[in-house]
């Protein structure tokens, strides 16, 4: 898949965990490890926001495109 999730990265940056994003974000830790792990197949503009707010970062911090 050309889409890269790099939540784990920021994550890792903001000393965070699965668990405390969860919380934060509302959502539950199967969903988010779905898309920590990249096999999500969408996410809601919502739920990105969210996420977004929560570690303080960009959409293009989270999602990258890559053509390989």
């Amino acid at each position: 898949m050309p889409i890269i999730v790099n939540l784990d990265v920021m994550m890792a940056k903001r000393k965070m965990s699965l668990n405390e994003l969860s919380e934060k974000v509302d959502l539950t830790l199967a969903n988010l490890s779905i898309l920590k792990t990249g096999k999500a197949k969408a996410i809601r503009f919502s739920t990105l926001e969210a996420i977004c707010k929560v570690l303080d970062c960009q959409p293009g911090d989270i999602l990258e495109y890559s053509s390989k």
